[in-house]
């Protein structure tokens, strides 16, 4: 059986897909960045790049030292080949500005999860590609762009093996990365979530402070109703890369919703919901606030907050429905 590299990959999709070679290239400079992250991430016991690195980024989340290593590597290999106009980090409060005779903006959550590192749980690095707004004045003008409008998104997954995830608006592809050739192979042709999910995921513990809607839909998913496919099982890692890749793959929801404490949710709109919710949609699932498609959403800064509901379409459907018939 053939073995496609992530590169003859990529060239594939040029030619069948008339795909830009800059994008293309994009997406080649991300997963080198990968390989850079996977390295260090997995001795990371050993070196000095280990716990909290004493100051907060633009969400005011405590910022770990490999945040910072990830963060750097990333935006090194992206501006060396003047192929990114405008960047944009979860980690910096600041919008970049890279080369302007360029094309592309890419915004990026460089190591997702990373406060669990130090326990050995998987992280990663999630991604999300436009146009260049050129009707825009400014970089944030030129940057916000609705979910709707990604030329590219994905993630890769620092786990028992290291995965990449991603999409082109044309079906979603995974590669899995072989060590002792130093490459990613195509792993997963074509993801699509399974029509029977399998596992609920959500921090039970905010379950207090959430809008009774959710706490109702969380109690039909746990329900002993096996003509519907209930109960689910729970599953939360507390790293968004790694929950929504086990349902990607095993079929699911993932829910962080609003709360009566954080009514406007805790993930990103720019570096999360909208490139995980690209995905999903390409291998056939959901992406929602609870009330409204994440896709359509306008964004009116880089560092929004939102509720996200994603996965398996009918079970974003439940919850949406229990959501506009509960009253908070």
């Amino acid at each position: 059986m053939e073995r496609i590299t992530i590169e003859k990959h990529f060239l594939n999709q040029q030619g069948n897909n008339e795909l830009p070679s800059d994008l293309i290239n994009i997406l080649y400079d991300i997963n080198l960045a990968g390989k850079m992250i996977r390295k260090q991430v997995v001795i990371n016991g050993l070196t000095d790049q280990t716990g909290d690195a004493n100051v907060t980024n633009a969400s005011g989340e405590s910022v770990q030292k490999l945040d910072i290593y990830a963060n750097d590597s990333i935006k090194s290999i992206l501006t060396a080949h003047g192929r990114v106009a405008i960047m944009a980090s979860e980690e910096e409060e600041d919008i970049i500005p890279c080369d302007p005779s360029a094309e592309y903006v890419i915004l990026f959550d460089p190591l997702d999860g990373s406060s669990n590192i130090d326990v050995n749980v998987s992280v990663g690095t999630i991604f999300s590609i436009y146009k260049v707004n050129k009707d825009g004045k400014t970089p944030t003008e030129k940057t916000l762009r609705k979910g709707s409008e990604q030329v590219a998104a994905g993630y890769i997954i620092y786990g028992s093996s290291v995965v990449m995830v991603y999409t082109a608006g044309d079906g979603v592809f995974g590669f899995t990365y072989d060590p002792s050739l130093g490459e990613f192979f195509l792993s997963h042709d074509r993801i699509t979530i399974p029509n029977k999910a399998s596992y609920f995921s959500v921090n039970e513990g905010l379950t207090p402070h959430m809008h009774p809607g959710t706490k109702s839909v969380l109690e039909e998913l746990k329900s002993d109703d096996p003509e519907n496919g209930y109960p689910l099982s729970a599953r939360y890692v507390g790293s968004l890369v790694a929950d929504f890749h086990r349902n990607l793959i095993k079929g699911g929801i993932y829910l962080y919703p609003g709360t009566s404490k954080s009514p406007n949710g805790k993930l990103r709109l720019m570096y999360e919901a909208n490139p995980l919710a690209f995905i999903c949609e390409q291998a056939g699932g959901k992406a929602s606030t609870g009330s409204q498609r994440i896709l359509d959403i306008e964004p009116t800064d880089v560092h929004q907050r939102i509720p996200l509901i994603i996965g398996n379409a009918e079970l974003v459907d439940l919850v949406e429905s229990f959501e506009k018939t509960a009253v908070l």
